[in-house]
């Protein structure tokens, strides 16, 4: 009987490594936050491009899956490029996830560094060198993703398939908020 108040205190701070906190997005000019839609800006466009190459990154156990993702882009030379897919596992995760409806907006970061996870897939660009990487990640209890950050660490492995874009196409309104 004595064993169950620890096996509680052991399941409850098990349970607490998970931490939650939120950041606002104010945009440099506040005006921008308040700013309506711009019958300038089409509510949807296309750009047509091909891949240049297709580039498998493979991550083994314990290595940063931001930071091995951003050694791969600027060693292998990639400007431009679209994220196809991802599998593997994780030892731990952080990721975040826009948490408001209104601007400016807001982040929700999620951590738990000792939650292991399957990474059921990936999405996101590579635009002008810089990363927009979204992981999807799965537990027994749920699947739920976001904005891949700092500190997912891979388990088994991780494999990233990005398909390489010409370098001369521009992407610099495809995610800036402001162009609305």
């Amino acid at each position: 009987m004595k064993s169950l108040p620890l096996f509680v205190a052991l399941a409850m701070g098990l349970a607490a490594q998970e931490t939650r906190h939120e950041v606002t997005n104010a945009s440099p000019n506040p005006a921008d936050d308040a700013r309506g839609l711009s019958s300038q800006v089409p509510d949807v466009y296309a750009i047509r491009t091909q891949f240049d190459r297709v580039v498998v990154l493979r991550f083994k156990f314990d290595t940063d899956l931001l930071a091995g993702l951003e050694k791969m882009v600027k060693q292998e030379k990639i400007k431009n490029a679209v994220i196809l897919s991802a599998f593997g596992s994780v030892r731990g995760y952080q990721v975040h996830q826009v948490s408001n409806r209104d601007f400016p907006s807001k982040n929700m970061f999620v951590k738990d560094p000792t939650m292991p996870a399957d990474i059921i897939g990936m999405s996101g660009f590579v635009m002008d060198g810089k990363l927009h990487p979204h992981i999807s990640l799965a537990i027994p209890e749920k699947s739920f993703g976001g904005h891949l950050e700092p500190g997912t660490k891979v388990f088994t492995f991780a494999v990233v398939t990005l398909g390489v874009l010409p370098d001369q196409m521009d992407f610099t309104k495809l995610d800036d908020k402001n162009y609305r």
